[in-house]
């Protein structure tokens, strides 16, 4: 007999950034920037798959413990992301976002079906929810900040030389 695999979908609706989506896009398309918002993931990597795919690893904390993570993701801009988790906890788990324009704000939801072999089945849920509530936590406030500081930027008026 084999090992029981369990699945769970899990729906996240009704997340905002607090910008617009295509500066959510291109705060998504700043590996750097982006990466460095993420508090549970460190020694990121990343190798292009297609123009619209890649693979990213790192070492991913979950229940507080760090251990090796792998994922293919596909970019669909402005509409989504789909992310295949390739190796660790979730490994085989699919998630997939979905970004819509509120004016100057993005709407995103999530929704994915999850699974683990290493994780008793009651756990699944609990850390698919703990790793979309990682992921948003520390985009928000960072898509945040950087849509500020630019709109800061470009809003400044230019001095203008008074005419004796």
């Amino acid at each position: 007999m084999g090992v029981l695999v369990t699945m769970v979908f899990v729906r996240d609706e009704g997340a905002t950034f607090d910008a617009p989506l295509d500066f959510v896009w291109k705060y998504l398309g700043d590996g750097d920037v982006h990466d460095a918002a993420h508090t549970t993931s460190r020694n990121p990597g990343f190798e292009k798959f297609s123009e619209i795919t890649f693979i990213y690893s790192c070492e991913r904390l979950l229940r507080g413990k760090w251990s090796p993570d792998k994922m293919r993701m596909t970019m669909f801009p402005p509409v989504g992301v789909g992310i295949e988790f390739l190796e660790g906890v979730l490994a085989g788990s699919k998630v997939i976002y979905i970004y819509s324009p509120k004016g100057e704000k993005t709407g995103i939801d999530a929704y994915g079906e999850f699974t683990s072999k290493t994780l008793a089945p009651g756990e699944v849920e609990a850390v698919a929810r703990e790793f979309l509530d990682n992921e948003f936590r520390d985009d928000a406030p960072s898509v945040r900040a950087a849509y500020l500081k630019e709109r800061g930027a470009a809003g400044k008026p230019t001095q203008k030389r008074k005419t004796p």
